[in-house]
């Protein structure tokens, strides 16, 4: 019979190579994930305080949009679509006791996935909403 000399180190690299490696792909999808969960929520939030802030309609939707391609950019995240609506009815913009809802939604590739696929297959969908009230005290601005 013969002996089992070197057998332990080629065991141990073939379930490093099956066990590990995915897992360290599936941690770098959810950092991926976690990392555009960031970046919307702070974008949403920045584009609904910078639009409650302005003195007008008209610049408060390019403040907004600015606002939030600033912090998308802060997080590295590219191709986010950013939609303004003003509550209860668009003719109320910033005056009292109105608000404006802000959606922030992005498709994060996954990482190392090979454009082959499809741009569907190898992304996450995070989206965030954040409604921000003009403040029912506050003078109106239009």
């Amino acid at each position: 019979m013969k002996p089992d000399r070197g057998t332990a180190s080629v065991e141990f690299t073939w379930l490093t190579l099956i066990l590990l490696v995915p897992l360290v792909y599936i941690m770098l999808g959810v950092f991926e994930a976690q990392r555009a969960a960031f970046a919307v929520s702070s974008a949403s939030q920045a584009a609904g305080r910078a639009f409650i802030r302005a003195p007008d309609p008209a610049v408060a939707e390019s403040r907004a949009r600015q606002a939030a391609a600033v912090a998308l950019a802060d997080h590295g995240v590219e191709g986010a679509s950013v939609q303004l609506e003003c509550r209860p009815t668009p003719a109320d913009c910033l005056r009292p006791g109105s608000s404006v809802r802000v959606v922030v939604r992005v498709e994060q590739p996954l990482p190392l996935m090979p454009s082959v696929l499809g741009d569907q297959l190898a992304a996450i969908v995070v989206d965030n909403t954040h409604t921000e009230p003009y403040g029912t005290y506050r003078e109106g601005r239009s």
